[in-house]
């Protein structure tokens, strides 16, 4: 929310004028030898005020402002960005002779390595909460998995797709419990007639939205315990979806690709332009973001099903930045995440421009990091129901374990 962003600027701004301050007035009444003294004390009684500040007057009511409930991580960094800005302080004042501009200096410095290294912790701490699985129960839905394929102008593959992602799924999941649900972002060609004539069922969209838009209409509309969605011209086997779907049962809320693993296999590889701007893609998503996720973008994702419907219904980019949502609400929500290894194969015909999808991708990030400060993916109440189910603790003597704590995400 603006005014919440206002009040962090305030807090900040106040902080900024105590540091400079105290070493005004301290070093007009101290020799210089003792200047580092006085920077410390100065440094001290605004970083103190900077952390109540924000913990009780610009997050007090932000049960999920972990940067300012976790003193011990801000007072280190705190500490650390001291000593660059008593060490800035001292040789700029040594060069400039000028202790004002001297010090408008060390707290640029100090500011620019507290922002890195505190941001570089939090992406361990965001990352070690979502690596927890949470014991939930059985999702409901009337299929044990739901595949949903977003597609614009695919009449030409749609069929053999399709037939490819039964032939794959249906031995291992069965034919009642699986579903394939085509949702047609306002093509002009015959894909809707396609997906239909192949088995799938099928969800139009009026008029093309992107395929942000397409992913969230289907897996809302969805009713797999599991929900997958994977791209219409099949760049990742269809077995890997079986893959997503094993995670997804062994109490993973969330499951995502990454081609950045460790593991993963490029049967045919991007051109270079591409592959390097995925990669400038994915840093620009710490924007946004606070963990760091090797892969953003990768074209298939899976859900528990209520848990990718509480997702998607806060989900407002219909543009490929709609990835980044579904991290930021999963980070949000402290969903348990983990990423798999992918076997890729870079398809000829896709639908991506590179630059251009790149440029509109920075300009949702942006609608995103406001979105945030407006509050829009708060969860409701029924969401947050949801999102604080918990699997029944065992009865006494049984030797299966206990689950999680029940805690708001």
């Amino acid at each position: 929310m603006r005014s919440r962003l206002r009040r962090f600027a305030l807090v900040g701004l106040i902080a900024t004028a105590i540091d400079i301050g105290v070493v005004l007035l301290g070093s007009a009444r101290t020799s210089d030898s003792l200047l580092w003294a006085v920077n410390i004390v100065a440094l001290t009684a605004a970083s103190i005020f900077a952390y109540f500040g924000n913990r009780f007057f610009t997050f007090g009511a932000d049960r999920n402002a972990r940067w300012v409930r976790q003193p011990a991580l801000f007072f280190a960094t705190a500490t650390f960005a001291a000593a660059l800005d008593s060490l800035v302080l001292l040789l700029g004042n040594e060069v400039v002779n000028e202790l004002l501009i001297a010090k408008i200096l060390a707290v640029g410095a100090a500011a620019v390595v507290r922002w890195g290294v505190y941001r570089w912790i939090l992406f361990g701490v965001v990352r070690r909460e979502m690596s927890s699985r949470v014991d939930r129960p059985v999702s409901p839905g009337s299929h044990r998995l739901s595949v949903v394929v977003p597609a614009y102008n695919e009449g030409e593959r749609i069929t053999q797709s399709i037939a490819a992602l039964v032939e794959a799924i249906e031995p291992v999941v069965g034919a009642d419990e699986l579903q394939i649900l085509v949702v047609d972002d306002g093509s002009t060609d015959d894909t809707v007639a396609q997906a239909m004539a192949a088995g799938a069922d099928v969800l139009i969209q009026p008029k093309n939205r992107g395929k942000g838009a397409a992913v969230r209409a289907g897996v809302i509309a969805a009713d797999g315990r599991a929900v997958v969605f994977t791209d219409a011209d099949l760049a990742y086997p269809p077995a890997l979806v079986l893959n997503i779907l094993n995670e997804i049962e062994a109490g993973w809320d969330v499951v995502v690709g990454s081609r950045r693993h460790e593991d993963t296999t490029t049967l045919v590889k991007a051109r270079w332009f591409r592959e390097l701007g995925g990669r400038f893609v994915n840093w620009l998503t710490h924007i946004v973001l606070l963990g760091h996720f090797r892969d953003t973008q990768c074209g298939i994702k899976g859900f528990r099903g209520d848990i990718g419907r509480v997702i998607f219904e806060r989900c407002r980019i219909d543009g490929f930045a709609f990835d980044v949502e579904v991290f930021l609400i999963a980070e949000q929500d402290r969903l348990s995440l983990t990423e798999i290894p992918v076997s890729v194969e870079n398809r000829q015909g896709s639908t991506v421009r590179l630059v251009q999808d790149t440029v509109k991708l920075f300009g949702d990030l942006v609608k995103v990091r406001r979105a945030v400060g407006w509050g829009w993916y708060r969860p409701n109440p029924a969401q947050q129901e949801v999102l604080l189910q918990r699997a029944p603790r065992p009865q006494s003597g049984s030797n299966e374990p206990s689950p999680a704590p029940l805690r708001a995400p």
